[in-house]
Parts: C-alpha cells; structure tokens; sequence
C-alpha cells in the first residue's frame, strides 16, 4: 500500500472530521427537515461519533486500496487504544452515586471556608478545586464530577447563555492546566514524564504552581463577573447526594476501586478487571446506585478511539512541523495545535525527538495543556464534560465558536501564568 497515499487521505478525512465537529448543529436541524431519516442525521449530529465515523471510511478505504482487510486490521493493531478504555472506565466509576457523594462533600467542605455565600462558593470550589485534583484522580475523573456537579447544581436550574459557555469554557481550560501538580495524571504528560524523567516534584515546581495561579484566577474571574446570577440561584446546603444515606462501608469500597483503576491506568487488563468488580458490586446493590452512565462513556471512549485512530496518520507533517519551531515558537504552535489535534499526540510526537534541549521540553508540554480547552478534540477529558453539560444547550449541542470564545480568556491567562511568572 502506498503509504504517502494512505498519510494524505488520513490527513484529508482528519480535516473533514475536525470541520463536522463544528457542523454538529446542522445535521441536528437537517434531522428535523429529514423525518424519514432523522435517527441517521441524529447519529451524526453526535460530536462524539464523528472521529469514530471517520475513522471507519479511513479503514474501508485502507481496505478497497489493499483488496485485503489484513492492512486496515493491521494498522489498527497498532494503536493503543488503553486511553479510550480508560476513560470510560474512569467515567462510569467517578459519576456512580457513593463517588458523587464523596466528591460534593468534599467541595461543600472546601465552600464553607470560602467567605461568601453558598451558591457562589461552591461555582468557585467546582471550577477552582476539582480541576486541581485531577492532578491525584486523574483529569477524566475530575472532569466527570465537575461537569456532574455542574449540571445538578447550576446548569439544571437554568442559566444564563452567557454564563453557560463561560463555565464550561473555564472548566475545560482548568481542567487541561490543573493536571500538571504531578507526573501521571494528565495524558500530555504521561507521554513524556518517563523518557525525561520528569518526577512530581520537577512537574509541582516547573509547572504545576503556575497552573494553580491560573486555575485560581480563572475561576476568581468567573465567579466575579457572574456573582449576581449565581446569588440569585440560592442553593441548599445539602445536595441530594449528601442526603443518600449511602454506609460508610460501600462508600470506601467505590473510593478503593476509583484508587486502584487510577494506580493502574496504564495496565488495561488490570483497570478492566476491577471495573468489573464495580459492576458486579452495582448490579448487588443498585440501590445504591443511580443510572449508571455507560451511554455517556461509550460514546466518549468512540470518539477517542476514531481520534487515534485518525491521529495516527497525522505523524508525517506534525513532527516536522515542531522541529522546526524554537522553544517560544513551539509553545505557541502547540498552544494552537493543540486545538485542532490532541495535545497528548503533540508531546508524543515531542517524545520521539532526541536532543531537545529543556526549555524546548517545557514550552511543547506548556502550550500542549494551555490550548487544551479551546475545542472538544483538544484535551482527552473535554469529550467527557461536553457529553454531560451538552444536554443544557440550544438544540443539546455546544455550539465550537462559542467554545472557543469562551475558552479564550482563561487561556489568555494560563499564556500570562506559564510565560511570565
């Protein structure tokens, strides 16, 4: 097969894919002009379906160009596909109800120390606190109960569209920063921390405390310019998930398991084995339990698996790309790259190259987790939070421009945090 025939039409059908991520709407309003064919155009107005649509027409084309499956199966015998297990995993873990009711007391704990009124304090804590923890549960997990949260708390009660956008603007941006206080819990640094040996400490002291700056300030600025539409939503001081009455027993078993999957992220057969247990323990004690989100977390690990499955032809223009960019020119290109491919695929590429000098290092991972929330494609976690928030749109559907727009200020501010401090 020829493979710079294989990489063009691979880089071709990304694009295309990348511009139906922002058609979504379109195909929801052709579905209502098109009864007869509403379920198909529905399917593809699902921003979770198109990297895995057209990852299925790279593959029938790999098979129509060779007359023989075995290239299309053999290039997906290549791919790791342990992120997109992994985050389905994490998801349907994280928003199981004992998990949910650890995670609200924790940020109604951390509210009542902030001097300001309930509903106020907790949007702080959600977009300030929870994003940071994704450094020790791992970004999907700390996008799942934030956007959870969210959702129940403010979404549900009906806001403003403005403040819907900033929210999940911000969230996405903090959530692609907060991740770097250690070495594991972020995808774009998983991929390099063990080939350059960068420890917890290098990432606290390098990164991470200029993260949690910005983390802080973009939720501060948030909370600021909405303080009164969040006032008047006048919130309980209990959650519903605090009055569940779930034993204390059953809520250590769920944080043990939610432990454990994240020790062995990396270890497929291992975090499968106990998401298993977790089933098995959801299936003895349902009630214990809500709906489980297994929909929500399929059709997220779809669209990251169509992602690497597309992405892994992208090698031949974005690695040259990179080299060939300084240390300051890359942070910036990655910052833009990043919205348009993955930025756990750009510190990859990064990997592969040797004698990078260390502020090289620094701007590629840097810019990587800077454009992180600036489209759904950008950060892994983001198709998580924009599977459970989406519902809350006009036509269930968050509209890409005003993603992007949204996202921009609190990515002006973690530019401001990694460049300056």
């Amino acid at each position: 097969m020829n493979a710079s025939l294989v990489n063009t039409v691979g880089a071709v059908l990304f694009a295309v894919a990348i511009l139906h991520t922002f058609s979504v709407r379109f195909f929801e309003r052709l579905a209502q002009a098109y009864p007869r064919h509403a379920g198909l155009l529905r399917l593809l107005g699902e921003v979770e379906v198109v990297f895995g649509f057209w990852s299925f027409i790279l593959l029938i084309f790999m098979t129509v160009v060779t007359r023989d499956q075995k290239a299309a199966v053999d290039y997906l015998d290549s791919r790791s596909f342990t992120e997109p297990m992994f985050v389905f995993t994490i998801m349907v873990v994280a928003a199981s109800k004992p998990i949910m009711q650890v995670a609200t007391a924790i940020v109604d704990t951390v509210a009542k120390f902030i001097p300001f009124p309930h509903s106020i304090a907790t949007y702080f804590a959600l977009l300030g606190v929870v994003p940071l923890l994704g450094s020790f549960i791992t970004e999907p997990a700390a996008m799942t109960l934030a956007a959870f949260m969210l959702k129940s708390l403010y979404y549900d009660k009906g806001l403003s569209r403005k403040l819907r956008y900033v929210t999940i603007g911000t969230l996405f941006v903090n959530i692609s920063i907060g991740g770097t206080l250690t070495n594991f819990a972020a995808p774009p640094i998983l991929m390099v921390a063990h080939k350059w040996d960068w420890s917890t400490w290098f990432m606290l002291s390098h990164l991470g405390w200029k993260s949690a700056v910005a983390v802080f300030l973009n939720a501060g600025i948030a909370t600021l310019i909405f303080h009164k539409e969040l006032l008047a939503l006048k919130l309980g001081e209990e959650t519903d998930h605090q009055k569940a009455g779930i034993p204390v027993a059953m809520l250590l078993v769920h944080v043990l398991i939610l432990f454990m999957i994240v020790r062995f992220s990396h270890d497929t057969p291992v975090f499968m084995g106990f998401f298993m247990l977790f089933m098995g323990i959801a299936s003895a004690y349902p009630h214990y339990q809500e709906r489980l989100i297994l929909r929500e977390g399929l059709m997220v690990g779809f669209f990251l698996a169509g992602l690497v499955v597309l992405g892994g032809l992208q090698e031949w223009w974005l690695r040259p790309l990179l080299h060939s960019m300084d240390a300051t020119a890359v942070y910036f290109g990655a910052t833009v790259l990043t919205a348009v491919t993955d930025n756990a695929a750009l510190t990859y590429l990064g990997s592969l190259v040797d004698g990078l000098s260390p502020e090289f290092k620094y701007s590629l991972v840097a810019g990587a987790v800077t454009g992180g929330g600036l489209t759904v494609i950008a950060n892994a976690p983001n198709p998580a939070g924009m599977s459970i928030l989406r519902g809350n749109f006009e036509d269930k559907a968050v509209n890409p421009v005003g993603l992007f727009i949204a996202a921009a200020p609190p990515t002006l501010t973690a530019i401001l945090a990694f460049q300056v401090l």
